[in-house]
This record gives structure tokens, sequence and C-alpha cells, in this order.
């Protein structure tokens, strides 16, 4: 019951516990009891909105970067990792595979103010080697939500 649980929460947080405990064909006391333990155990750590924020007046900018680090002696990539992920502009920060160690994704109020930060901030964080960044122009998906539905292209297929 606690997968399907937090797949439901994944999905729909806002749902009560009378509504989930209809979909698991449960009571909503062993829900809430549920709940209280999965956020005992740090299973569930927070629970966010998802806003398109093209639709809000205030600027808003997203940047996924990635960066190159040389590993600390003993504590691997974690000590890095959680010097940037300290920094109040860092919404994310993952080690990952490939050409480089961790993605980190920064939120800003202006494409300047991003890249200053990564100039300023995370380039010269000691064992850091190097940055991509990426700005994110438009989200058409996130978290399995599609924000605004994306019409096919009615132009006719060229016939070569």
């Amino acid at each position: 019951m606690k997968k399907e649980l937090l797949d439901i929460l994944k999905n729909n947080c806002r749902l009560s516990y009378e509504e989930i405990a209809v979909m698991l064909g449960t009571t909503a006391d062993i829900v809430k009891d549920t709940i209280q333990e999965l956020e005992g155990k740090g299973i569930i750590v927070a629970y966010n909105a998802l806003i398109d924020w093209e639709k809000v007046d205030n600027q808003y900018v997203t940047a996924y970067i990635e960066v190159k680090v040389t590993p600390q002696r003993g504590q691997g990539f974690d000590k890095v990792a959680e010097r940037i992920y300290q920094y109040p502009q860092v919404s994310a920060c993952s080690l990952i595979s490939g050409g480089f160690d961790l993605f980190v994704i920064v939120e800003g109020k202006t494409m300047k103010e991003v890249a200053l930060f990564v100039a300023e901030k995370l380039a010269p964080v000691d064992s850091v080697l190097s940055c991509a960044t990426h700005f994110v122009l438009r989200k058409y998906k996130d978290n399995g939500v599609i924000f605004d539905k994306v019409h096919k292209d009615d132009r006719e297929a060229v016939v070569l």
C-alpha cells in the first residue's frame, strides 16, 4: 500500500485522507497514519506546487548547468555537491554519469542574474573544473505535467 500511496501523493498531494482512502480501499485513519510514518522516516521530505512561471507576471529564469569537478579525497563528490547546493539560487543538484559530474538547476530573475551567479559563485568553487550552462526557454512538461497542449504541425509532409 505504501508504494501506491506514494504514487498518489506524487501526482496530487492535495487530495484529502478520505479521497486517498477510497482510492486505496482503506480508511482515512490508516492513510493519515501511513503518511505520518513516511514523513517521520524521511521518505516524504516535502510537498511542492508545480508552477507555470510563464503565466506569472514576474520574470523568472531557470538554467540547467552541467558541472565538471575534481572529487575530494576521502569524500568523493559529496563535499563539492554540498558546497554547491547550499546556495539559495540552486534548486537541485545531482550526481550524474557521462561527460559531467554534477547537474545543477539554478533559478533567478534574469539571465544576467543567473550568469553572474555561475561566474562569481559556482565556477570559482574549489574543485570545479568547468560549467556548461543551458537556459530553459520554455517548459512543455515538468514532473509528468504538460503545461500547454502542443498542437500538431498542420503543414503537409514534403515527399522527396
